[in-house]
């Protein structure tokens, strides 16, 4: 990648900040197996071949079917890859996504992780808030990240993030052990972020958001899609590459399970935007353009 910027630390290792999500390797409605499990261990290999060392999973993907591909494809792992999980939640038999907030259910999330994906000891596990499931929502975060603090005094756990959380409970977390990301709905469409980023980035710590590309609904605007035409480049290659230029500490996490989608996405990484284009695209916030809720 040409783009300047093009790593950014996450706990104790330098990531590259195009990185590769994968909850879309898990059947539909990521639940159950994939229809094509060779292609989803492509995927994965095809990522960490072209330069991929940050992947983003959880064990309630499937359940349990990402991670168990992950270690089927990359295991033993190499040494500068970072895999990221998330505790929280986990699946009802109707695939409906449920609050795991007990002690109990924390730490058995982060000892099935541990088993599922072939380690000893995790390397960054985000606690994923569901006070509400669809969007952050206020409330004390203390009792379920003392739990996993807990864990990781025990040495299951090497770093901490927190996803789907307002500003406040960042600040609480923060307050708890030391947080080194921040996982949350951000693309070109939702911006209600635009002051934390600057806060974390301020203090070196990562941002990384989920649907960087709209999620289930894929971002539609005029104005993405003339700036792509003009950059001969696809309207989502073009949603990353303004991501990833608008603070250094934004590492994207974009999923897919075609490895000729994951090439696409990977090209985004030398995608430069001229100001103008730049400025067009920062304007579109609050313009119409569609992005699906998490």
């Amino acid at each position: 990648m040409s783009q300047a910027n093009t790593t950014f630390s996450l706990g104790n290792k330098t990531v590259n900040r195009l990185g590769y999500g994968a909850m879309r390797l898990a059947g539909p409605g990521i639940y159950g197996p994939p229809a094509d499990p060779a292609g989803a261990l492509a995927v994965l290999r095809t990522a960490v071949e072209s330069g991929v060392n940050h992947i983003d999973t959880s064990d309630f993907y499937g359940p349990h079917v990402t991670n168990q591909l992950i270690r089927e494809a990359l295991h033993p792992y190499r040494e500068d890859l970072l895999i990221a999980t998330k505790i929280g939640a986990r699946r009802g038999t109707d695939a409906s996504w449920l609050p795991a907030f007990s002690a109990a259910e924390l730490t058995q999330a982060v000892h099935d992780n541990l088993l599922n994906l072939g380690l000893d000891v995790l390397d960054v596990v985000n606690l994923r808030i569901m006070i509400d499931p669809m969007q952050p929502a206020e409330g004390s975060i203390e009792e379920a990240l003392t739990v996993l603090a807990g864990l990781q005094q025990q040495g299951l756990v090497r770093h901490i993030g927190l996803s789907n959380v307002t500003p406040l409970q960042v600040a609480q977390g923060r307050s708890i052990c030391d947080i080194v990301c921040v996982q949350n709905q951000y693309n070109l469409a939702h911006r209600n972020d635009d002051a934390l980023i600057t806060e974390l980035a301020r203090d070196n710590i990562a941002y990384v958001p989920f649907f960087p590309l709209g999620g289930f609904s894929p971002l539609q605007s005029a104005t993405l899609s003339e700036v792509a035409t003009r950059l001969h480049a696809t309207p989502l290659q073009v949603a990353l590459a303004w991501l990833l230029r608008r603070s250094p500490n934004i590492l994207l996490i974009p999923g897919t399970s075609s490895v000729a989608h994951l090439r696409e996405n990977l090209v985004a990484g030398a995608l430069i935007l001229p100001d103008d284009a730049a400025a067009a695209l920062d304007s579109m916030a609050g313009t119409g353009t569609s992005a699906a809720a998490h």
